[in-house]
């Protein structure tokens, strides 16, 4: 593509989508068909904090902006494969999806009328929020794209499958209940990867197991390896289904992998996420979202910076797969 992402330019010009603000990776902002028309990857933010759950509110929303922010750091070149994504791929952020404060009707209609929007141009999206919730409207949306043949990886340390919390059934706890409950969604293709500790309610793997869907715990990962585990995760979401969907919570990752994040021990390292995240590219990943950083935890905002990596090995994996390299 023109004007592709690459470090250490002197004087390359960072757009911005927002006043301060710039685009992700200093890729061109789409504001118009036109612009969308020649972007094969889209990057969208949802800056979006609905009910909390455990004390007071964590300014999840923060994150569209830290981690474009961190991304113009880099460019789509990995020397561990020798690929450059934006060598065949072009790229552009259309910038946020408009949320309002407290209103869940009104954000994941908008969520859902903006994402059908890049579906609907058959552009790959990739998606930064935002707390967990967002997942629910985005993975519903994508799977009306395929009539309901998808698979979908959830890297998380909690399951999220909660009915609901109190009386609020859209809560950052609950965004995998809706999806067992969506008809366009068989939870048989969900796979919960990575699920761990004691912030997980009891019900957690009940409600897996009465829908159906699988569960690979974080111990179960780490006693078998990463590439074992991935594998039989991406063999459990494939089967029979034409397009993987991948969600990542920033809590996958060990404490001390994300400070920008909830401190859960005994998790995966950066390492370990990248290539999980290449192989589920390789594998048949469609569409990608990365929530729950919070940066006012994080000064030097270290997990944005770790959002930007693994979005990067994500689509290398992907452009492996759609290039035969």
């Amino acid at each position: 593509m023109k004007n592709k992402p690459i470090c250490y330019v002197p004087g390359r010009e960072i757009p911005e989508v927002f006043s301060g603000v710039p685009s992700f990776l200093g890729l061109p902002v789409i504001r118009n068909d036109k612009d969308l028309e020649e972007s094969d990857i889209v990057f969208m933010g949802v800056p979006w904090e609905g009910v909390n759950t455990n004390g007071p509110f964590t300014s999840v929303e923060m994150a569209t902006k830290t981690v474009r922010k961190a991304s113009t750091r880099y460019g789509g070149y990995l020397p561990d494969f020798d690929i450059d994504v934006f060598d065949y791929f072009s790229g552009g952020d259309i910038g946020d999806v408009a949320v309002r404060n407290g209103d869940y009707d009104f954000t994941f209609e908008s969520i859902r009328k903006d994402y059908k929007k890049i579906l609907d141009a058959g552009k790959f999206p990739i998606v930064f929020g935002g707390d967990h919730s967002i997942s629910y409207p985005l993975i519903s949306e994508f799977a009306k794209k395929y009539h309901g043949k998808i698979g979908v990886i959830h890297f998380d340390s909690h399951m999220d499958n909660m009915d609901s919390y109190g009386e609020d059934k859209y809560a950052r706890c609950s965004p995998f209940h809706r999806l067992y409950e969506d008809e366009n969604v068989n939870p048989k293709n969900m796979v919960h990867f990575g699920i761990r500790g004691p912030r997980n309610n009891p019900s957690g793997l009940k409600e897996a197991k009465k829908f159906g869907a699988h569960v690979i715990t974080g111990m179960e990962v780490k006693i078998n390896g990463i590439f074992e585990s991935i594998k039989k995760a991406i063999d459990l979401a494939n089967d029979g289904t034409e397009a993987l969907y991948v969600t990542v919570c920033s809590d996958i990752l060990d404490v001390a992998h994300n400070p920008g994040g909830p401190p859960d021990p005994c998790g995966l390292t950066t390492f370990e996420l990248a290539m999980a995240l290449h192989e589920c590219g390789k594998a048949g990943a469609e569409a990608f979202d990365y929530v729950e950083i919070y940066p006012p935890q994080d000064p030097n905002d270290v997990s944005s910076h770790v959002a930007s990596w693994m979005t990067i090995y994500l689509l290398s994996g992907v452009t492996k797969r759609k290039f035969n390299l």
